[in-house]
């Protein structure tokens, strides 16, 4: 089984994660209260797939708050390390994963966890050696310092099969670019939560930008 093939089972009226939205916010929660207000408003904004990451105490409560509350929300965990998070995220409601970078160890991890998962890579090498365990779905990171459009564009030849999420220092002027390339399904990134809108709680102003970042798509 590959991420593609379990995101089918996981996610209903899709074949993969990746193909909810073309941008995936990337969320940094420090107050809990804050997770269902604040995935209400990226769904109103047409941005379904949240990645939580795990990097603040909250994190956890989020995703379960999310889960609980927000059905149309479909909310994954980020910045995930160890088969210890793989399993807490899960126990918390995460319907998939995302991991910066890879071991044997975290892979297999997530494939058994049975949602979809996208391992992250920067290299050539390491996307052959998912291609070779029969992961076809991927996150580039940091898609910024690793190469950005032009890497990508030039693994398409040699590595079709190969689908990208690419995070890290993209926002919205530059992720039409990325959203042009062949093996990138969506990006992911932070811009449409920006911190004073985060501190005021003003989450019309997410939303407003939600609906921005997901009028990228439409190409």
């Amino acid at each position: 089984m590959d991420s593609s093939s379990s995101s089918a089972a996981a996610l209903p009226g899709t074949g993969s994660v990746l193909d909810l939205a073309p941008v995936v916010p990337v969320v940094v929660i420090e107050d809990a209260a804050d997770a269902v207000p604040l995935a209400r408003a990226l769904v109103a904004g047409g941005l379904p797939a949240i990645e939580v990451t795990l990097r603040t105490p909250a994190a956890l409560d989020a995703i379960r708050a999310i889960a609980g509350a927000v059905p149309d929300a479909v909310v994954g965990a980020g910045t995930v390390l160890t088969p210890g998070q793989v399993a807490d995220a899960r126990a918390a409601g995460a319907r998939f994963l995302v991991s910066p970078g890879w071991t044997d160890v975290l892979l297999e991890s997530m494939r058994a966890s049975g949602v979809p998962f996208l391992p992250g890579v920067s290299t050539t090498s390491e996307v052959v050696a998912l291609l070779e365990r029969g992961v076809r779905e991927m996150k580039f990171f940091p898609a910024g310092a690793a190469g950005g459009t032009a890497y990508l564009k030039a693994l398409a030849g040699p590595l079709p099969q190969a689908r990208f999420c690419p995070t890290g220092g993209i926002g919205p002027d530059s992720a039409p670019a990325y959203l042009e390339l062949p093996n990138v399904a969506c990006v992911g990134g932070s811009w449409m939560l920006p911190a004073d809108a985060m501190a005021a709680r003003d989450w019309g102003r997410v939303t407003a930008l939600a609906r921005d970042a997901a009028g990228l798509g439409q190409r």
